[in-house]
């Protein structure tokens, strides 16, 4: 597991938090991943919510239809959509193979 900065692009946004995890075992299906995400968030807030996520097996992204283009491009709406909603945190598994951004919640 690795933790980095993502550095966006313009000088008013901030730096979004970067954990890169690469299992021993390969991760089984989405909700695994999805399981490794939220206890990687639970680590650095308190109260967090997903705020967009990707799943390369199913070639699926959340919220749905946010890359616009034809088919056959590469997915990446859902990373415009995190970083743009107040994302603070990426989970990476797999290089790319499930990606989540996450934002805290403060009530």
């Amino acid at each position: 597991m690795g933790d980095q900065s993502c550095p966006l692009q313009g000088p008013e946004q901030p730096e979004i938090k970067v954990v890169a995890l690469h299992p021993e075992k390969r991760v089984s299906d989405y909700q695994v991943a999805m399981d490794l995400a939220r206890g990687e968030a639970q680590k650095r807030f308190e109260d967090f919510m997903l705020v967009s996520w990707y799943d390369r097996d199913r070639d699926f992204e959340s919220p749905p239809n946010t890359t616009e283009c034809a088919e056959g491009c590469e997915k990446n709406g859902y990373i415009h959509y995190g970083l743009n909603h107040g994302a603070e945190l990426k989970v990476d598994i797999e290089d790319g193979r499930f990606v989540f951004f996450f934002t805290p919640v403060e009530w």
